[in-house]
């Protein structure tokens, strides 16, 4: 374990410092220039995305929310992956309700990275008629920030429309690692999200988690078996650090839990 936490540590020291000497501080420019969607709200609730406003659907994310935070000033870090130890969880719909809610964090600015490349879904989710390619510009290793898309002032997205084949030999390749830390140093978000495959599934998610700081595992009530989590829990922390284990699906909660101010 002592090798695994020095070869991380050094894994973030090496692709620090080549943020740090690339390029010059951000500042509104790339944002500002990434190209403007603007979801439909209907739609988003309809896909159980319910953090693009403050609220009680919104709370138990923003929970999550502040506690990432906590974590990430903790120890510098910037890079999380979600991922779930097999389809079906909900993985993604945690993403991106986490990343609207720390884009209400005006001082924040997140980018969230689409790399469960096998069965892409946040588009869909969206409903982008214009979708974005970026796992196209990923085999390519051409940095294309039209392919990129901006919700706000604060949030970007790198989506993928369609999946691609042999997706662990694009995630472990150099070029992908150096596309996505020249997409860090062009926009210097505060938090990168990856939305990852499911890990029991493929080698897709182990390919890219050296790229990472940690994770969040997201697991379904009554579906996700135990066994599935500790294995997923075991695979996991041998390649980051684990953050915790996201509870989705919960379709019953005590009555302490479901409590929460008037809006």
């Amino acid at each position: 374990m002592e090798r695994i936490q020095s070869a991380l540590a050094k894994a973030r020291s090496a692709r620090d410092r080549k943020l740090q000497t690339g390029t010059p501080a951000a500042d509104s420019g790339p944002w500002q220039e990434l190209a403007e969607i603007r979801p439909d709200q209907m739609l988003l609730a309809r896909n159980r995305i319910v953090t693009r406003n403050p609220g009680k659907n919104a709370a138990s994310f923003d929970v999550m929310r502040t506690n990432l935070l906590r974590a990430l000033r903790a120890n510098s870090w910037t890079r999380v992956a979600v991922t779930s130890p097999t389809p079906g969880s909900g993985k993604s719909t945690v993403a991106l309700n986490l990343a609207f809610s720390l884009a209400r964090l005006t001082d924040k600015r997140v980018l969230l990275v689409e790399l469960d490349l096998r069965r892409p879904s946040l588009s869909g989710i969206l409903g982008l008629s214009d979708v974005p390619q970026f796992a196209t510009r990923l085999r390519e290793g051409q940095l294309d920030m039209t392919q990129v898309r901006r919700v706000g002032s604060n949030l970007a997205l790198a989506l993928s429309g369609t999946g691609v084949t042999s997706p662990a030999e694009l995630l472990s390749a150099p070029r992908t690692a150096d596309l996505i830390d020249a997409l860090e140093a062009r926009l210097r978000p505060d938090v990168i999200l990856f939305d990852m495959s499911p890990m029991l599934v493929s080698d897709d998610a182990l390919a890219f988690l050296d790229q990472v700081d940690c994770a969040l595992m997201v697991a379904a009530a009554e579906e996700t078996t135990v066994a599935e989590i500790e294995k997923c829990g075991k695979d996991l922390a041998m390649r980051t650090q684990v953050l915790g284990v996201v509870l989705n699906k919960c379709r019953y909660m005590e009555d302490e839990e479901s409590r929460a101010y008037s809006d």
